[in-house]
């Protein structure tokens, strides 16, 4: 498997210091948070995105996807949601980058079906964009959809392979999913996979990796087990907990504990 991290960890960081902290620490790729606050967003130019694939190409680092907002399920017209995604996929086309982040965003007020139906006609109008243009949407576990089996009812909907699955370990664990039905649930759609480590459920501060209780090492393992040879990304929430440790200190350990749940596994 590869490694990554998230710059939702570094907010605001300059783009040479993401890479800089990449390459130092031997990660393959960074997830690049596609926000307004940050460095890379779709309002970018396009000399300007030019200048990012060039610049992850001259330091051998992946840019392994596009962390957007779109809402898949929320209520409202489809096109204003469609037309975040589309420039989501111009933007990580352009940056060579293969997946892009989705959330569900349903709300109380819809029914669990009406969500998915509305997801899915979103996700499904979509994903013919992204074809064109040999990018990937991935539906995050999250808010609405927390667990691998919320969002295997869209993406069953969906049925396009340009359409699949980001799995983040945090919120299948708080939606009381094991690691093994979670990977059951998702293996035919999924991205890649979001690590992370929490102190509990009603203490949601990022900490170091291995230093809290999220089931690393058994998510790992069901991958390693089922051959599964794609992504491990670090998303380390420093962006909502300011006074989170700061990940630069980090990263070097996080590696190390990545390579050892992995080496453990095989």
């Amino acid at each position: 498997m590869k490694l990554a991290f998230s710059t939702l960890g570094v907010p605001g960081l300059p783009l040479s210091e993401v890479l800089r902290l990449a390459v130092a620490h031997g990660y393959h790729g960074v997830e690049l948070r596609a926000h307004p606050e940050e460095p890379v967003h779709p309002g970018l130019p396009p000399a300007e995105r030019e200048d990012v694939a060039v610049a992850f190409k001259a330091a051998g680092v992946e840019v392994l996807g596009l962390a957007g907002y779109a809402r898949v399920a929320a209520p409202g017209d489809d096109e204003p949601v469609i037309e975040e995604i589309r420039a989501l996929v111009e933007l990580a086309a352009a940056l060579g980058a293969p997946f892009v982040r989705v959330f569900p965003g349903g709300s109380d007020d819809q029914s669990p079906a009406e969500a998915d139906a509305v997801a899915a006609r979103r996700l499904g109008t979509a994903a013919e964009y992204a074809a064109d243009l040999g990018v990937r949407i991935l539906l995050e576990t999250h808010d609405s959809h927390r667990t691998g089996a919320d969002a295997m009812r869209v993406l069953g909907l969906v049925g396009h392979r340009q359409v699949g699955a980001l799995w983040d370990v945090m919120h299948t664990w708080l939606g009381g999913e094991q690691p093994l039905e979670t990977y059951a649930a998702l293996s035919p759609y999924l991205g890649y996979v979001q690590v992370k480590d929490i102190a509990s459920a009603e203490d949601t501060t990022p900490l170091a990796l291995g230093a809290g209780v999220l089931p690393l090492a058994e998510c790992v393992e069901v991958l390693t087990r089922h051959g599964w040879d794609g992504w491990l990304c670090w998303e380390y929430e420093k962006r909502w907990y300011e006074a989170a440790e700061p990940l630069e200190g980090l990263l070097g350990g996080g590696r190390k504990h990545l390579g050892r749940l992995l080496n453990d596994s095989a």
